[in-house]
C-alpha cells in the first residue's frame, strides 16, 4: 500500500518507509513539491517507522528549482520561503531513526540540501551533484553551504557554492560528502538494502547516536559527553539491548534481531 503527497509517494517496506519523488521530466522544486514533501515528512514523523529512504524516479534526482517561482519573491517572501525550508531540513535531521538519501543521477540545489540533512548519502557512479544557485545570483538557502562545510570543510564548501560547478559522485565521496558509491546497475538494490538494514537495527540506539552526534556538532565533544550517560544508560531498559546481549552470550555476535523497542 502506498500514499500520495502531491508528486511524492510513500510506501512501506517492512520497518522501512520509502519516499519517492516523481515529477517528470526533471523533478523541479515548486510549490507542489514543497507542500508535498512537508506533508510527507510530517506523516512519517507521526507514524514513526524505523527508517526512511529518500529516492527519486526519472533520469535525474532533480534538475533544481523551477526558477519561475523566484519571479514572485521579494525580500520578505523570499525569507519566508527559506524559513519554511529550514523547518523541513531540521525536521528531517531530527527524525529519531536512520534516514538514507539515494542519489541515482544528477542532484542539484534543493535536492542536495535535503540530502545533506540525511544521516547517510549514497550515490550511483553516474550521479553528479551541484549547488548551482550562483547561476541566478543566489546562494543556497536551505542549509547547503553550512552542511557542506560540516562534511567537506569550509574551503570545499566555498568552492562548490561559489563556482556552481558539478561534481561527480567519486569526488563527493573523497570529500566526505557521499558515504558510498555503487555501480549504476546495482544502485537501487544496494541502496534499499542498506536502508532496510538500518531500519532492521536497534532503533532506539540509532536515535541516541543521532542525538550524540548532533550535540557534538552544536557544542563540541564535551557537549556530547554531557548527554551520553543518560542516553546510553537508558538503552539498558530497551528490549533490543536485552535480547541482543542474551543472543550474543548464547549464540555469539551478529545473530540478534531487533524490534525497535
Amino acid at each position: 500500500m502506498s500514499e500520495a503527497f502531491g508528486p511524492w509517494t510513500l510506501e512501506q517496506d517492512g520497518p522501512l518507509a520509502v519516499l519517492t519523488i516523481s515529477k517528470p521530466p526533471l523533478n523541479l522544486f515548486d510549490r507542489e513539491v514543497d507542500d508535498g514533501l512537508h506533508a510527507a515528512i510530517r506523516h512519517v514523523a507521526s507514524e514513526r517507522p524505523r527508517g526512511l529512504l529518500l529516492r527519486a524516479e526519472g533520469r535525474v534526482w532533480t534538475g533544481g528549482v523551477d526558477v519561475n517561482i523566484f519571479k514572485e519573491l521579494d525580500p520578505q517572501s523570499g525569507g519566508d520561503l527559506w524559513r519554511r525550508g529550514f523547518e523541513l531540513v531540521q525536521q528531517i535531521e531530527d527524525l529519531p531513526f536512520p534516514v538514507v538519501f539515494a542519489a541515482h543521477a544528477l542532484c542539484l540545489t534543493w535536492g542536495l540540501e535535503i540530502a545533506l540533512a540525511c544521516d547517510l548519502l549514497v550515490a550511483a557512479e553516474g550521479a553528479q551533484f551541484g549547488l548551482v544557485e550562483v547561476r541566478v545570483g543566489l546562494t543556497p538557502s536551505m542549509g547547503g553551504p553550512q552542511r557542506m562545510a560540516e562534511r567537506a570543510g569550509p574551503a570545499r564548501a566555498r568552492e562548490l557554492v561559489m563556482t556552481g560547478d558539478l561534481y561527480p559522485a567519486s569526488t563527493m565521496r573523497d570529500w566526505g560528502v557521499v558515504n558510498m558509491v555503487w555501480p549504476d546497475a546495482e544502485f537501487e538494490e544496494r541502496s534499499r538494502a542498506l536502508a532496510r538494514r538500518l531500519a532492521d537495527g536497534p532503533t532506539v540506539a540509532h536515535a541516541a547516536t543521532k542525538r550524540i552526534i548532533q550535540a557534538q556538532k552544536e557544542g563540541g565533544a564535551r557537549a556530547a559527553d554531557a548527554i551520553v550517560p543518560e542516553l546510553s544508560g537508558a538503552l539498558f531498559a530497551t528490549e533490543d539491548l536485552k535480547n541482543a546481549v542474551a543472543s550474543f552470550l548464547s549464540d555469539g555476535p551478529g545473530k540478534a534481531s531487533y524490534v525497535g523497542r
